[in-house]
């Protein structure tokens, strides 16, 4: 006589209640964070007639937040990584907030853009801390999906951003929208207060009194800590003159200067047999931004002034926009713990290029639009909501926050040069015409790099023995990784 065995539990009965709590936590800050980041893309035409600004300059002020995003990841993913992932993510709140909030109070573009910076540290520090804390605390097996469900937060942040500039700013104006900066505050001292820390963190670091110190190959010698002090500040002020006009007539060479000092850094955090990752890692994620941010940063430009679509147009077009951002984000989930996070990705990916070049082909039909742009939203930036799984994999527990937070805002950083390239590229054609090329050429280099596993094949040069998944489930002899891959010790 056969017994039919009792039917597996369905997935989320698998998450403790504890780590349903870890999760929504996170999700919450990434939910504001999205509000806060987003609202710049939602006023910036409001603020050019306010303060005079042409097109190149009003993209600037998008591209201010990415240009500390490096530090503010790398700086705060170690402080994840040594101290905990709660409170990194707690500073990181408390750090994008003020700076939203300081926004409301610029009084022309330099003050504006001052508070960028701060917004960009900041937001580096959430993504690196929420990601690593949601991970490092559900079940190993159902990581992409905690992956695309906490990244869909960015995407409510995003839609409640735009119901709320249609209801704030025109009676209030703009500033309005910035001081509502100040109540992502109280989520984060609620956090501080009421979290539990995550669990393999815990396991790994904490209970074994590592204190891992990521940045320790960058200040081995008085002499190397000069250098590579040096090294951070020119990086820091090249990158301010190339999205400044300081650096007017000297953005090649900027840039030049900005990429070597980087370079510089990231394969000494690397280490001997791990430069070459964070290297490949930082180029995936460039084009990644590279095709992603051109819409999310000129869309309701776009809009506006190629479309001459109403401040209540706009929104309902960013509805569908968010929404289709949203919904990728959970099938992405869903379908990177079944098929991988690295096919699942380039699949969807290669799919996305069946939507650019309509989406802009279409002009007055605002239902049209909305479903196209859901559709390419849903397969190309929602997909995005597997890049903390995707990341996460390539490093250990120690140094997962610092390495995640480096390569992960490094990379951000096509997302500072996505909008004014575009704003250059419309100079000679049409903005939208423009932001699909953009989109269409990023796509494609990214399918490839991710499609081929370019990142993991590189690495497997400088460290043939490295775990191929650090976040896959481990066997037991595996639970501490070896600190050589990415030059700790």
């Amino acid at each position: 006589m056969h017994t039919t065995p009792p039917p597996a539990p369905p997935w989320y009965r698998e998450v403790s209640r504890t780590q349903w709590k870890a999760f929504f936590a996170a999700w919450i800050g990434y939910v504001l964070d999205g509000f806060d980041f987003v609202l710049i893309t939602l006023v910036l035409t409001e603020i050019s007639d306010d303060f005079g600004l042409s097109t190149v300059q009003a993209a600037g002020l998008i591209s201010g937040a990415f240009i500390t995003r490096w530090l503010g990841g790398a700086v705060l993913g170690a402080i994840g990584d040594r101290y905990g992932r709660k409170l990194s993510m707690v500073l990181s709140i408390l750090l994008y907030s003020l700076g939203t909030f300081a926004c409301g109070f610029a009084w022309n573009y330099q003050s504006l853009f001052a508070a960028r910076l701060a917004i960009g540290m900041g937001m580096a520090g959430e993504y690196s801390a929420s990601a690593t804390y949601v991970m490092e605390s559900w079940p190993a097996r159902l990581r992409a999906r905690a992956s695309g469900f906490l990244i869909s937060g960015f995407s409510v942040g995003s839609v409640l951003a735009a119901q709320v500039y249609g209801w704030v700013v025109p009676s209030l104006g703009w500033r309005w929208m910035f001081y509502l900066g100040l109540i992502p505050i109280g989520v984060a001292l609620w956090m501080r207060r009421s979290l539990p820390e995550a669990e393999e963190w815990t396991e790994s670091v904490a209970e074994r009194d590592a204190r891992p110190n990521p940045f320790r190959p960058l200040f081995r010698t008085r002499r190397s800590a000069t250098i590579n002090t040096v090294v951070v500040v020119v990086a820091t002020v090249a990158l301010f003159l190339v999205f400044t006009p300081g650096g007017a007539g000297m953005v090649p060479a900027l840039s030049v200067v900005a990429g070597l000092a980087l370079l510089a850094l990231a394969v000494q955090l690397g280490g001997r047999r791990g430069w070459v990752l964070y290297v490949s890692m930082i180029v995936t994620l460039f084009f990644a931004f590279l095709y992603s941010w051109p819409i999310q940063a000129l869309l309701p430009t776009y809009l506006k002034t190629d479309l001459g679509y109403t401040t209540d147009q706009v929104t309902d077009v960013l509805y569908f926009a968010g929404f289709g951002t949203m919904v990728g984000c959970w099938a992405a989930g869903f379908l990177g713990d079944r098929i991988g996070a690295k096919k699942a990705y380039a699949l969807t990916l290669l799919a996305s290029l069946a939507f650019v070049f309509p989406v802009f082909a279409v002009r007055n039909n605002l239902l049209l639009l909305g479903i196209l742009l859901f559709l390419l939203q849903a397969t190309s930036f929602g997909i995005s909501g597997l890049l903390p799984r995707y990341i996460g994999g390539h490093f250990p527990t120690e140094s997962r926050g610092a390495a995640l937070g480096f390569t992960y805002n490094v990379g951000a950083l096509g997302g500072a040069v996505a909008p004014v390239l575009g704003a250059h590229l419309a100079s000679g054609m049409d903005l939208g015409r423009a932001l699909a090329v953009l989109t269409f050429a990023g796509t494609v280099i990214v399918v490839l790099l991710v499609g081929l596993d370019v990142p993991a094949r590189l690495n497997r040069l400088t460290d043939p023995d490295g775990p191929a998944d650090h976040l896959a489930e481990p066997a037991p002899r595996e639970r501490v990784p070896r600190a050589s891959t990415t030059g700790i010790g």
